[in-house]
């Protein structure tokens, strides 16, 4: 039998998985869907519409699965899916989606720390670690590895490219191109995140090619338009680097992840 606290609220129309702990002053209500090896601090609410994996650890005051925070919202049912291994530290908050049948999607081993915030209809793909007070706005993407330090506000409809990094205290108003290091008020590209690239095993040959795709896009007086094509004949074909020609023709068309998707 799960594990409650005589103090905590379980809806008996919650469903939790034999080995699940839930601390005191907990509430878990009726719809909700609690995976095997969770554990739950104190003060937690997980809201009905929540269906989590295994093996996560959601901390104290923690708050999962409200209603979003949009004057579109209008009481219909929504979802918030949750993978595996995840931490949410102390009094993070993730929202449904808003539009029946949508769905906020956090993905498997990401690392939210306190006070972090992910909006409604937002997808985080797997390994994202946000620092302390990072607040995604709603339809956000952020892909596979990113990287985002502490007091991060990310305006709705961005998407943040996998294995990013952006730098503490950031405005991010517009998309972070994958393999970058971003900071600054003005949303800089600095170079790739090399660090970050090296412990995901990336070689030093397709970093080189990374970097020099990186001054040609972003450091060079040529047009959009232009640097792609520069790349495309000076760069070796990578698939980083291909992925990354890939996400900023996608920018040049006017095209953005919208995080909705069931």
């Amino acid at each position: 039998m799960p594990q409650i606290h005589p103090l905590a609220v379980v809806d008996p129309d919650a469903e939790l998985a034999e080995d699940v702990v839930v601390g005191p002053f907990c509430i878990v209500e009726a719809g909700a869907v609690i995976g095997p090896g969770c554990v739950l601090e104190g003060h937690v609410i997980v809201r009905g519409g929540v269906t989590m994996g295994r093996d996560n650890f959601v901390g104290q005051g923690a708050s999962i699965g409200g209603d979003p925070q949009d004057r579109k919202y209008a009481g219909e049912p929504t979802f918030l899916r949750i993978g595996d291994g995840n931490v949410f530290r102390e009094y993070v908050t993730l929202h449904r989606a808003t539009g029946e049948g949508k769905c906020t999607t956090i993905g498997s081993n990401c690392y939210l720390m306190a006070y972090s915030h992910v909006g409604h209809n937002a997808t985080l793909e797997d390994g994202v670690t946000m620092a302390n007070a990072v607040a995604l706005g709603g339809h956000v993407t952020v892909e596979t590895a990113v990287t985002i330090g502490g007091m991060v506000a990310v305006h709705q409809f961005v998407r943040i490219g996998r294995y990013a990094m952006v730098g503490g205290f950031t405005p991010v108003s517009r998309d972070v191109p994958p393999f970058m290091l971003v900071s600054g008020p003005n949303q800089e590209v600095h170079d790739i995140n090399a660090v970050g690239l090296r412990r995901l095993g990336v070689d030093v040959q397709s970093r080189m090619a990374l970097h020099k795709a990186c001054k040609l896009l972003f450091k060079s007086r040529l047009n959009l338009a232009n640097a792609i094509e520069t790349v495309r004949r000076e760069v070796p074909p990578t698939p980083e680097v291909e992925y990354l020609i890939a996400f900023q023709q996608r920018l040049y068309r006017g095209k953005h992840g919208r995080g909705d998707q069931p």
